[in-house]
């Protein structure tokens, strides 16, 4: 597979025709050959952008929808397509790339919606025969960038959302899945966005941080808006922040998972299983701390273990698409695994089923009596890996959850509801699911961080604020009187 620069509608090389590759990291054979970037074609991409905003920006809101609700038609046309590339470019399973074309085509036509949603509003004022108000209006270029692992919708809503609301969009696909990227590209310029509205570009990862720097530094840009990593965050936002650009970021998670005294165990864990090993526990979601009370603890592990051994089967999606946990993104991720793994172990914890990963294949592991000195109890893994906590009591169990630099996603168990919702309101996360799992996704419902997880809003509404200006403005009598 190839994938080329996408500027004013156009394919095209990158400058001197450099490419770079990406290498699936079971077999090590060359999966997909992206073009990358140089600052010139970067630069390109930004003023292609910003003449298309002059027009873009004035357009009205059903021109915006149609062209949204087109771009969910095709989506489910090239869905097969997508499930494909993510399978030979991502290690993904056929459940997670099937999984992220719905989301895809869900978020657009939620995208469509918002286009009439944007609104002001009427203010009181002490000036007679005046009216104030507020309007948000569209606020230039975007600068978005979306990881590989929910390539189809995360590169989707980097697009849409600020397309919608009138802006013109830089997108910097990610060097692990350039092509998963484009084909979202493609779907966006096929529904007949305008040449510059949304451009295409990709760059090798030694040459992300020039092109990445000088796409913020340009005047035009107005916004920016990042899904990956804390460590890779903490740069953007202090690029941002030095050219006064506000950003929205969504981060890492180490997400809690509150099991109480009277949780339906059954029930937790179906959402354990599924929140801690759904694409090889690769998802910013996913559980990687099970909170558990100390008097429902050997009956959750137990069946916890059975459940993920009857269904978590690991293995090759491109050579058994029934299997569950896939290879992890890269080899190095099992080393840094092992790692956390062997540092656990070393001081007491217990591996109740799975084990060490050797390169990207890694069985599903759960790691029972982790403590808080335990590298593992607070790092990310990012991995089909989870681990188990014993608690006694409510208190307790919230100081643990709580417990972590992150704050993204959680999930309360709890028979009681009123008290499981108490639980859910102290835990400090983006949001928190009572009797459901911790990876959940609606493109009606404002998704984001708090903590080292981020802040800013994707989805829903509140979307909006993030990629419009608020302005005020009053309609005055010219001959009103002045004090002098």
């Amino acid at each position: 597979m190839q994938t080329q620069l996408i500027i004013d509608n156009e394919s095209r090389d990158a400058e001197g025709g450099k490419t770079f590759q990406r290498r699936n990291p079971l077999t090590d054979e060359v999966v997909t050959e992206g073009a990358a970037a140089s600052v010139d074609d970067a630069i390109d991409a930004v003023e292609s952008a910003s003449r298309a905003f002059a027009t873009w920006s004035t357009t009205g809101p059903s021109e915006r929808r149609a062209v949204m609700l087109k771009a969910a038609d095709i989506m489910e046309r090239r869905t097969q397509e997508l499930i494909e590339t993510m399978m030979s470019e991502v290690g993904a399973a056929p459940l997670w790339a099937g999984f992220n074309a719905f989301l895809t085509s869900q978020l657009l036509r939620e995208a469509a919606g918002l286009a009439t949603q944007i609104q002001g509003e009427t203010l009181p004022t002490d000036k007679p025969g005046t009216l104030s108000m507020t309007v948000r209006q569209p606020a230039g270029v975007v600068l978005s960038m979306a990881p590989w692992n929910g390539a189809g919708v995360l590169a989707a809503r980097a697009m849409a959302y600020p397309i919608v609301c009138g802006n013109t969009v830089v997108f910097r696909a990610s060097e692990t899945s350039p092509r998963t990227h484009a084909i979202i590209a493609e779907i966006m310029h096929e529904a007949g966005l305008p040449a510059g509205v949304l451009n295409f570009v990709t760059s090798t990862p030694e040459d992300s941080d020039r092109v990445v720097e000088a796409i913020i530094a340009h005047p035009a840009v107005r916004r920016v808006n990042f899904t990956g990593s804390t460590a890779v965050g903490r740069i953007i936002a202090e690029k941002s922040a030095k050219h006064l650009k506000p950003a929205l970021l969504e981060l890492g998670g180490k997400a809690p998972f509150v099991v109480l005294d009277d949780a339906d165990l059954d029930g937790a864990v179906n959402a354990a299983v599924f929140g801690s090993f759904l694409y090889q526990g690769q998802i910013c979601m996913s559980t990687e701390r099970f909170v558990v009370d100390e008097s429902v603890a050997d009956e959750f592990v137990t069946k916890f273990v059975e459940r993920t051994k009857a269904v978590a089967i690991a293995g090759d999606p491109m050579k058994d698409p029934t299997c569950v946990v896939g290879p992890m993104i890269r080899a190095e991720s099992g080393t840094r695994i092992n790692g956390l793994l062997d540092d656990a172990v070393s001081k007491g914890a217990k591996v109740v089923i799975g084990g060490p990963a050797d390169g990207a294949s890694m069985p599903a592991t759960i790691v029972d009596n982790v403590r808080s000195d335990m590298a593992i109890y607070d790092q990310e893994t990012f991995g089909p890996i989870t681990t188990v906590v014993r608690v006694s009591g409510v208190e307790q169990a919230v100081q643990v959850a709580n417990d972590t630099e992150y704050g993204l996603a959680a999930a309360v168990f709890g028979a009681d509801s009123g008290r499981a919702l108490q639980v859910a309101l102290r835990i400090q996360a983006g949001h928190v699911h009572v009797n459901g799992a911790t990876v959940q996704n609606e493109a009606q419902a404002p998704y984001g961080g708090v903590k080292a997880s981020g802040y800013g809003r994707f989805d829903g509404r509140a979307v909006i604020n993030e990629f419009t200006d608020l302005k005020w403005v009053t309609l005055e009598p010219s001959d009103q009187p002045y004090p002098f």
